[in-house]
């Protein structure tokens, strides 16, 4: 069985990876918006895979004897001034969601939850994925600036991701 204190913070990242989903699909949105097809399609997937990961959240609390509670998502925001500005955001973003990952498990070992320690591991190692991803990404963008033939170049490359 969870402690309370432990669900509580299970609860409040299955939101946060829900809202993750939320804004790497209005991400993608945006960047069909300005024909850039292979930014939208590697975000389309990372909202994929940010689901995926709320769901393992989700499974996990129910396994463990806890109560999965829902709550409202905050809409996210729709623009943005460049792939730059898109991307800077999602590396701001995976830093945010690292903390909060980092978070659950200091949660978890002061509760000697180790079983939930166990099950962190594996997101605390993704973690460093997402980082690593979005930071390359970042740096290409800001070697290759603004120049629209560059762009097209990085949009054809990131389109690859399945």
């Amino acid at each position: 069985m969870l402690k309370k204190s432990v669900e509580d913070a299970l609860n409040k990242q299955i939101n946060a990876e829900m809202y993750s989903s939320y804004l790497y699909l209005a991400m993608s949105a945006y960047m069909e918006s300005v024909s850039m097809k292979g930014f939208a399609r590697w975000l389309r997937v990372q909202a994929k895979e940010e689901l995926g990961h709320a769901l393992k959240f989700y499974d996990y609390v129910i396994e463990a004897g806890g109560t999965v509670r829902l709550a409202a998502i905050e809409a996210p925001k729709t623009t943005w001034k460049s792939a730059g500005g898109v991307f800077d955001q999602v590396l701001a973003h995976e830093k945010k969601v690292t903390g909060l990952i980092n978070g659950i498990m200091d949660t978890a070992v002061k509760e000697k939850d180790y079983a939930t320690q166990n099950f962190l591991g594996w997101f605390v190692k993704e973690q460093v994925e997402e980082e690593a991803n979005a930071t390359e990404i970042v740096a290409q963008i800001e070697i290759i600036g603004d120049i629209p033939g560059h762009l097209f170049c990085l949009d054809r490359e990131l389109g690859k991701r399945e």
